[in-house]
């Protein structure tokens, strides 16, 4: 997401909203904002969205996602009232499947700064209601003065774990939760001098027990991004440990997503099959081994993560034929 000057030559995806070794736009500016910059209408997300923005259809996809397991159908974008004409990035949903989060922002070319004080960029969330989702609403993270950029990583339990722009932070990106309590979100807070200074982990993932976490981070400063995973012990965390070859090579590896048994470890990183882009992986646990990941999804898409079912909800990025980014939206390929 765009509240990061990104390493387009490192991630073409990733689109939106990143955390770890970015560099973020205008920081000062969080600090001290003119009043008269700040948005104070209350927007919709449909309104907020340039008149001459393109939605994108599969139709008009030249580079539509493709999906080489039998395991999965055909993915299709999220209907309404998830995708629109915007950036719809970063999908996370709870292990019974019945809430929806997710990153938007009304236009990927606008300056960080404006999507600081936009009032509509941030951390969108929905509700399954019987046979469709419910207009999603923006989550309030902080307080009514309090300017922040967040993109959502993980949900554990009613725990989300959130990246943040905010001049709280020990960097300029740290990762945060909050909890969902009876429809509201509270208890926002920072996770930690250890997490989010001393690992300066990316974005992340947890076993539904909350023991374990995985996280994106260079080996070596201004590296590629590995795999790295930490344990938890009472109130800190373990050194992280490197997952190895098997799953981390000489390219980068990062938006991991840990299945709800802890056996399948999902995770983005660029097509070897010699398609566009970022490609979404699999790799089997069967007792401490990780198997060679499997390369599931192809085409500019990545942030896999699973619902109840199985079924596969990841990002995809939209390309004209010149290469210019379009939009994104989520998708979803059903379990077969």
């Amino acid at each position: 997401m765009y509240i990061i000057k990104f390493l387009h030559s490192l991630f073409p995806l990733r689109i939106y909203f990143v955390i770890g070794l970015l560099v973020l736009y205008g920081c000062a500016d969080i600090q001290n904002p003119n009043d008269s910059d700040i948005d104070d209408k209350e927007l919709t997300r449909t309104e907020s969205i340039p008149e001459n923005a393109i939605k994108m259809t599969p139709a008009m996809d030249y580079f539509p996602p493709v999906v080489h397991s039998e395991e999965y159908e055909d993915p299709l974008p999220l209907p309404d009232p998830v995708n629109t004409a915007g950036i719809e990035d970063a999908p996370v949903i709870t292990a019974d499947g019945t809430t929806f989060i997710f990153f938007f922002t009304p236009d990927g070319n606008i300056p960080v700064r404006n999507q600081i004080l936009d009032g509509v960029s941030g951390i969108w969330w929905c509700m399954w209601d019987s046979s469709a989702w419910t207009e999603p609403k923006r989550a309030q993270l902080a307080g009514p003065n309090e300017l922040h950029l967040d993109g959502p990583f993980a949900i554990q339990k009613n725990i989300l774990w959130f990246g943040s722009a905010r001049v709280e932070n020990y960097g300029e990106l740290d990762i945060w939760t909050a909890e969902l309590f009876q429809g509201d979100w509270r208890n926002w807070q920072n996770a930690g001098e250890q997490i989010n200074l001393d690992f300066d982990a990316g974005e992340l993932y947890l076993t539904a027990d909350g023991q374990k976490l995985f996280f994106g981070a260079p080996e070596n400063e201004g590296g590629d991004l590995d795999l790295w995973l930490i344990i938890r012990d009472n109130q800190t965390w373990s050194e992280p440990v490197n997952l190895g070859p098997t799953i981390n090579s000489s390219q980068t590896e990062y938006q991991p997503y840990i299945s709800p048994n802890g056996s399948q470890l999902w995770f983005t990183r660029y097509s070897s099959l010699g398609y566009r882009g970022t490609a979404v992986f699999r790799s089997i646990r069967s007792g401490e081994t990780w198997s060679e990941p499997e390369e599931m999804v192809s085409n500019y898409v990545g942030d896999p993560g699973l619902d109840a079912a199985g079924n596969l909800y990841f990002t995809h990025l939209f390309y004209d034929e010149e290469g210019n980014k379009i939009e994104a939206d989520i998708y979803v390929a059903y379990r077969r």
